[in-house]
């Protein structure tokens, strides 16, 4: 049956009689399918008889009813979250794509990019338009694409930046065509990032990059004095939009020097409206772009998310322009790598696990979570149901707002024709455009509701590719050789954890809503998807397993009390089975997808640490909401780099300065640890049961030897 189900379709290219050549290919990663499910069995068999012997003795044996309440306790939502966890390794796949079989430039269809940027002192202004520009030299055809910049500061020096940028772009673009570079962000091909392109060319061509080079330095100049003078942010402020470069203006121009069409939009922002945060910034973008180039498909980047491979809006299209999944393909996912991640990766700042382990399952079972970045979406997934996609245009002014112009683009993207004139765009237009990121346009209609991205929740984009697979859309997750987007991770631990913390409250809160995967999704999804969305909803309740499991059984170490059988014991197997099983699978799985011992490591150590802190604040925030307490925030993630920070992250050095909120329970619970470990030996060398008291002083080493960077972070502190 499992070995069936393997060779199962899921809509796919790959051994299929199709229309016209393959323009994508999909491989089930069999060995390590057939591996897990193997896995599976023997483990479950293992956790089966552990939760027999903990529940046996709980009800029916002589044993201390609080300490063994709440290790049952912890070892059962061990349990509940491992069950979870399998369906991402049911049917994990691979896909590549065949860009020589794409239609030819003529007739590709438009592509819109949205970038949005909220501060420009924790989002520096010039890395904000080095994704800009690369997005502007994507490999696509400049008459089919636009880039839109979302300002949700303001900020005066964002909107000089561009025009800026603009300026820089009209001598970038051309030198990219010119010598076929792929890495298009000027910082990353001026660094060490893109050394191997520049070997072995012409002096023509040195000549022309020093040129190139002196203006990026005059330009980075510029941009980074204005913001030392203005850098500050708008809170109440009407909306604004402007045509930095229309593309209409392409006409007469040689190919290699045309530019796409350039937009900067600050939506009104005012203290008596809600704003949404970048939910409210997305959805004024989809109206916007839908009266100005209203291209069927949107790429969405964070401001920091550079575009690494100017071909992967070409790769996308390898899926959405496929007959055989496209009218239900809703967006298609790219990992997010980052180019700063160190050797080491003391912080797991790649998220290895999600991007090469969990997204590929999810891929094999009708689609990955969308990651909020690097992804290509056909807007009209946001505006109806694969099988009824015109549901909301029946009374469109009620549910979309009051706009002939966008109504009217809505109606033409229902055929995917760009509603692109001759003549360049109207200050009519720019009007209505103003009007469509007011902060009064959305009231009384669907919008963030029904329609666009969802307000229910602060992780807009995850939640709404949630809603997406809720109304029967599918996507797609491509992991090419060469990574289509490179970003900027957190380099020390405050930061990690603050946006997990984010993640771990809007995520949680989800769980308890009537969206709740396992009750809102099982009957819209497959359940095995619905598993795999509940993994990331209910996993931040290791938090609580592992704060049981941090203190009981160290307790009790310390005062005598056995909690797990005797090492002699047959049930004493079982415990052992469990934990040496999942470290073997763990282990598997990062050797599996290219990772070392020292990858495996790190993951251990930094899982344990941000379960008892980032994972726990983040459940203890949505109580503190639930209570009235507290509010929802969005907490932006500092992207300016510190020198000092980086060098000791680049030496695998454990940064806890400015974390202190996070390091009080580390620090409870590794002195805890520590001192129940040498009070625990000490009974033992005075004549206590080792045999009984085997696993908990081994339980607890493991937790010291895991410890020793928070040790290390503390002993400076004692010192001071």
């Amino acid at each position: 049956m499992a070995t069936g189900a393997l060779h199962a379709s899921y809509g796919l290219t790959a051994g299929r009689k199709m229309e016209g050549p393959p323009l994508h290919t999909c491989e089930i990663q069999k060995p390590r399918a057939i591996l897990s499910r193997v896995h599976m069995f023997f483990h479950a068999i293992a956790i089966s008889a552990l939760l027999y012997y903990r529940i046996s003795n709980l009800l029916h044996g002589s044993v201390p009813f609080v300490s063994w309440m709440f290790i049952t306790i912890s070892e059962m939502i061990f349990t509940f979250i491992w069950v979870l966890t399998q369906a991402f390794r049911w049917r994990p796949v691979v896909r590549t794509v065949v860009r020589e079989n794409l239609p030819r430039d003529e007739k590709l269809p438009g592509v819109d990019v949205f970038v949005c940027t909220a501060d420009p002192t924790k989002e520096p202004v010039v890395e904000v338009m080095n994704t800009v520009l690369s997005a502007m030299a994507l490999d696509y055809p400049a008459e089919k694409l636009a880039v839109y910049l979302s300002d949700d500061g303001g900020a005066a020096v964002t909107l000089y930046a561009i025009k800026e940028a603009y300026e820089f772009a009209r001598s970038w673009i051309p030198f990219c065509r010119k010598y076929e570079i792929k890495t298009r962000c000027p910082e990353a091909y001026f660094s060490w990032l893109g050394d191997a392109e520049r070997l072995l060319w012409s002096q023509e061509f040195k000549a022309e990059e020093q040129n190139i080079k002196s203006k990026y330095e005059s330009f980075k100049r510029n941009v980074e004095k204005a913001a030392e003078v203005d850098a500050s942010v708008r809170s109440d402020r009407p909306p604004y939009v402007e045509v930095i470069y229309d593309s209409k203006k392409n006409e007469g121009i040689e190919e290699k020097s045309k530019m796409p069409l350039l937009v900067y939009v600050s939506r009104e922002k005012r203290p008596s409206y809600p704003q949404r945060f970048k939910a409210g910034a997305l959805n004024s973008l989809l109206r916007v772009s839908g009266i100005m180039s209203n291209a069927p498909y949107v790429l969405v980047l964070d401001c920091d998310m550079y575009c690494n491979d100017p071909s992967s809006a070409k790769q996308a299209m390898c899926f959405h322009l496929d007959p055989k999944i496209s009218s239900s393909l809703s967006y298609i996912q790219y990992p997010q790598i980052f180019y700063n991640v160190s050797k080491n990766d003391i912080y797991d700042g790649q998220a290895r696990s999600a991007y090469k382990t969990k997204y590929q399952g999810m891929d094999g079972i009708n689609g990955t979570v969308c990651a909020g970045t690097g992804y290509y979406l056909k807007k009209k997934a946001l505006y109806g149901r694969p099988n009824n996609e015109d549901e909301f245009l029946d009374e469109p002014e009620k549910n979309f707002g009051l706009s002939s112009k966008f109504i009217t683009s809505l109606k033409a993207l229902k055929g995917e024709n760009v509603i692109k004139g001759k003549e360049n765009l109207l200050n009519a237009t720019l009007e209505e455009a103003k009007n469509l990121a007011s902060c009064t346009f959305e009231e009384n209609t669907k919008w963030g509701k029904e329609i666009g991205y969802s307000y229910e929740c602060l992780l807009e984009s995850t939640f709404t590719g949630y809603l997406l697979h809720c109304k029967g859309w599918k996507s797609v997750y491509l992991y090419p050789k060469r990574p289509c987007f490179l970003g900027c991770t957190t380099i020390d631990m405050k930061d990690a954890l603050v946006q997990l913390m984010k993640w771990a409250s809007g995520l949680v809160q989800v769980g308890f809503s009537k969206f709740s995967p396992l009750t809102y999704g099982t009957s819209r999804m497959s359940l095995l998807q619905s598993m795999c969305y509940g993994y990331f909803v209910f996993t931040h309740f290791f938090s609580i397993a592992c704060l049981l499991y941090g203190v009981v059984p160290q307790l009790c170490f310390l005062f005598g009390i056995p909690l797990f059988p005797k090492v002699t014991d047959i049930w004493f197997a079982a415990f052992a089975t469990v934990f040496v099983s999942s470290l073997l699978q763990h282990l598997y799985e990062v050797l599996s997808s290219g990772g070392s011992i020292l990858t495996w490591w790190n993951e251990q150590r930094i899982w344990m640490i941000k379960s008892v802190t980032a994972c726990l604040f983040g459940c203890l925030d949505v109580l503190m909401k639930w209570i009235g307490v507290a509010k929802a925030s969005f907490r932006l993630t500092n992207k300016a780099i510190d020198q000092e920070k980086l060098e000791k992250y680049e030496k695998g050095k454990f940064d806890f300065q400015g974390a202190k909120m996070f390091m009080l329970p580390l620090s409870v619970l590794v002195l805890l640890n520590l001192g129940c470990f040498i009070g625990g030996v000490t009974g033992l060398i005075s004549g206590r049961n080792i045999a009984e008291m085997f696993g908990q002083g081994a339980l607890s080493l493991y937790i010291l030897v895991l410890s020793v960077p928070i040790f290390e972070g503390l002993i400076p502190k004692m010192g001071k």
